[in-house]
Parts: C-alpha cells; sequence; structure tokens
C-alpha cells in the first residue's frame, strides 16, 4: 500500500457527498441519494484499484543521463516511458534532479496510450564543477477514472560530474579554423610577412603571391614553381588561472574563476588543435594543478581533469610567487594568457613589477574582465539624482579600466578586456591574432 496515493479527484467527490449530506439535513428525500452517490465513490475507488495494481511491470521508463555535464551550459536530460497497461494513463514525474539545482516544482505530466512510448527531454545547466547526484525518478500513474494513483520508483542514486564546458568545443573549433564567427567574433587579421614554416615547393597557380616565387626551382623546371608555407608549429601556450579573492564574483551564477576555467578548455581544445603546445597552472598563495605544455593526444583530457579539479578559499593572489614560479617552471620563451581581474589602478600598480618580470620573456596576455552591471548603469538614461550619481560612479571605474589598459601597453604586456558571458570568444581571437601576425 505504500505505492498507494490518493487523487484530488477522490476529495472533490467527497466534497460533493458532504454537500449531498447537507442539503438532506435540509430536504430528507436527499438522504438516500447520498448514500447512492457515497458507495459509487467507494465502489470506483476500488475498481480504479483493482486496474492500477493488478498488472506487473505495467510500467516502463529508462532515465538516460549524458557521461558528464557540462558547467556553465544547458545539458539535456532524457526520459523512455512505455505505457503496458490496456487503458490509456495520466503520469506525473518527478524526478529527484541534484539539490544544486534547487528546483522544488519539478514535475512533467504526460498522458500515454495504451501499449505506446513517450519520449521526451528536459534541460540542467549546473552553475559550479563537482559531483551531481541524482534521486530517484519517480512516476504516478492514473487510469480514466483518476481517483488514485500508482507511484512507481526507477534509477535511485545516479551521479555525474560537472566538468569544465566542453559541450561547444566543436563548435569553437570550426569557427577557429575557418576564421570567423557568424555572431561578431573571431576577425581575420592579415598576416605579416612570412612567419610560418617552409612546407613544400609546388606549382604556381593563378591567384599564389607571386613573392612566395622560388626563382632557383623555376629555373630547373622551367615553370614557375612557389614555396608553400604552413602555420609555425609546436609553440607553447600556458593559460595562468588567477584563484584569489577578485576571481569571486559571480555573473549569472558563474564565478569569474569558473568563467576563465571554461575559457581556458575552449582555448586549449583550439591551441592543440592549431599544433601548439598547451599547458596550464593555477596560483593563489601558491602554484597548483601544473600541467606542462604539449600537445599529445592525451593532452586535453589531462588539463580538463585539472581544471574540474581545481579548488580554492579565495584567499589574496601572490604575485611574487607566481612571477617566481614562472620564472623556473616555463624555460622557454612561450605565449602566457593570464586569467585575473584588476578593479582599480592601485591593485594593478601592486602587482606591476611582477607582470613586467614575466613579460620580459615571454609574450603575456593579462585578460580581465568588464562588470556587466556597470555597463548596464553607464548606458541607462539616468530619470533623477541618484541615477546621475550611479552613472557618474560607473563611468570612473570604467575609465579606471582603460587606464588599467593603456599602463599594461607602455610595457609591451598585450590585454583581453571582455565580458564574462564573451571570454571564450575574445581569448580564441586574441590568440589567433597572434598567431597570425606571428610575434610570439
Amino acid at each position: 500500500m505504500k505505492n498507494l496515493y490518493i487523487n484530488t479527484r477522490f476529495f472533490f467527490a467527497l466534497i460533493g457527498v458532504g454537500i449531498l449530506y447537507v442539503l438532506a439535513f435540509f430536504f430528507p428525500g436527499m438522504m438516500w441519494g447520498a448514500h447512492i452517490v457515497l458507495l459509487i465513490c467507494f465502489l470506483a475507488v476500488m475498481v480504479d484499484y483493482l486496474l492500477l495494481f493488478n498488472q506487473k511491470n505495467a510500467l516502463q521508463a529508462q532515465r538516460i543521463l549524458p557521461e558528464k555535464l557540462s558547467n556553465g551550459d544547458e545539458n539535456f536530460v532524457k526520459i523512455d516511458i512505455k505505457n503496458n497497461y490496456n487503458f490509456k494513463i495520466t503520469t506525473k514525474i518527478i524526478d529527484e534532479i541534484p539539490f544544486q539545482f534547487q528546483k522544488r516544482d519539478f514535475l512533467i505530466e504526460k498522458q500515454i496510450n495504451s501499449g505506446a512510448n513517450t519520449f521526451f527531454q528536459y534541460s540542467l545547466e549546473p552553475k559550479e564543477r563537482g559531483e551531481y547526484h541524482f534521486g530517484s525518478m519517480n512516476i504516478y500513474a492514473s487510469s480514466p477514472l483518476g481517483f488514485v494513483s500508482k507511484r512507481y520508483n526507477f534509477q535511485k542514486d545516479a551521479m555525474l560530474a560537472a566538468y569544465p564546458s566542453f559541450i561547444h568545443l566543436r563548435k569553437y573549433e570550426l569557427m577557429a579554423l575557418q576564421s570567423e564567427f557568424l555572431l561578431g567574433g573571431i576577425k581575420k587579421v592579415r598576416k605579416l610577412g612570412h612567419t610560418m614554416e617552409f612546407e613544400q615547393i609546388k606549382d604556381y597557380v593563378p591567384g599564389d603571391d607571386i613573392r612566395t616565387i622560388n626563382w632557383k626551382a623555376t629555373s630547373k623546371t622551367n615553370r614557375l614553381m612557389v614555396n608553400q608555407f604552413q602555420d609555425e608549429k609546436s609553440q607553447r601556450i600556458f593559460m595562468l588561472i588567477d584563484k584569489g579573492r577578485t576571481m569571486k564574483m559571480p555573473f549569472n551564477g558563474l564565478s569569474l574563476l569558473d568563467y576563465s576555467i571554461n575559457a581556458t578548455m575552449a582555448l586549449s581544445h583550439i591551441i592543440l588543435r592549431k599544433g601548439d603546445r598547451a599547458g596550464m597552472m593555477t596560483f593563489s598563495k601558491k602554484a597548483e594543478n601544473k600541467i606542462a605544455a604539449d600537445n599529445k593526444s592525451g593532452q586535453l583530457k589531462k588539463i580538463s581533469e585539472a581544471l574540474y579539479n581545481i579548488k580554492t578559499d579565495f584567499f589574496e593572489s601572490d604575485f611574487n610567487r607566481l612571477y617566481q614560479d614562472v620564472k623556473y617552471s616555463i624555460n622557454q620563451r612561450s605565449l602566457i594568457l593570464l586569467f585575473t581581474n584588476f578593479e582599480t589602478l592601485d591593485g594593478l600598480n601592486r602587482q606591476l613589477k611582477y607582470l613586467r618580470g614575466i613579460a620580459k620573456n615571454h609574450l603575456l596576455v593579462v585578460v580581465f574582465f568588464k562588470n556587466s552591471e556597470l555597463q548596464t548603469l553607464i548606458h541607462k538614461n539616468p530619470e533623477n539624482m541618484q541615477e546621475i550619481y550611479d552613472e557618474i560612479i560607473s563611468e570612473k571605474f570604467e575609465f579606471e579600466k582603460k587606464l588599467i589598459i593603456q599602463e599594461l601597453r607602455k610595457y609591451g604586456i598585450y590585454t583581453v578586456y571582455t565580458l564574462p558571458e564573451n571570454l571564450n570568444i575574445d581569448v580564441i581571437n586574441k590568440y589567433l591574432e597572434i598567431k597570425a601576425r606571428g610575434i610570439l
């Protein structure tokens, strides 16, 4: 009996019977009618019970989960239900999804014909890395009478890990190989000179750059030959992720740290597809999660596992320690993308000498973030004095960010200043620009 549940239709029927008994108090002739209706209700409940509970395996269901969750993206959970009853049923599906989503009103209702299947899906969007535990999938089946329901319980206790965003890696790869995004993204960059590796000598075809004609090969073969080049490969690209206090700020449910982790995952995929070597490191009080730059087949998985296992207490970051670790860990000139956040020029000046030290031996790109809330205030038409003050303060903070960019440029340090939601596109953009210009 633990799987028997009384539906609201039964209670409405009892309310109707109660009204009949009240009326029978004033009109005694209605008493027998009230007795008959009450008896019909109880008989209907018994028949409904027998219909639902007299058949074994009358309902089959399966929850189909992805192999792992992609942090910050929509992940789809699929459900397949088959009705083995001899009649049409109404079902209420309550899936016990992980507590991190805080969905306390999860309910899906479906009607399924006899012998038929229904297949549907719902989406979940995790906002933090880690383990997500699913409970049971509960399905409450009702017959056309609708007085009672039978609860079915499927697939108890399943666990999925939420890894850094990987769903869109293929999309970024295709866009990067085409050197353009469909929506306002990767720009085509004019190449300056031949900062590429020689590949082969081939016959000239109309459209080839005449500056690449190989005159020695042309004289030997008596036909125009040109040198063919390919992009320089095996360059070392390191991504350094700040795990300090400034990266705790949330935007749309994700912290700046998780935005940086997702961008590192996307950029690592592009780097490896371009034939370069991808490596990473995180830091706050000390450097952790170190992955040496390489382009072997399992490198992306190593980076993904390291990103998944990043833990932090958001302490104040030690850039002095970072400078020492970079100096002794990265021996060859590399492209270093530093994901951090500076809100004020004073905050930058405290760390500038360490950034300049890194930039002496490497090509350093500092990635920091626009405050989307401030952007909203700046572009809002103020209607009262309070909104005018808010706009002025927002413009002051925005101007200070521009001063930070100018200060870094003075010392040959490149920057990516972007909104958190545009981070993936913008860092890939910067990497492709540096590759195209051959400045590494």
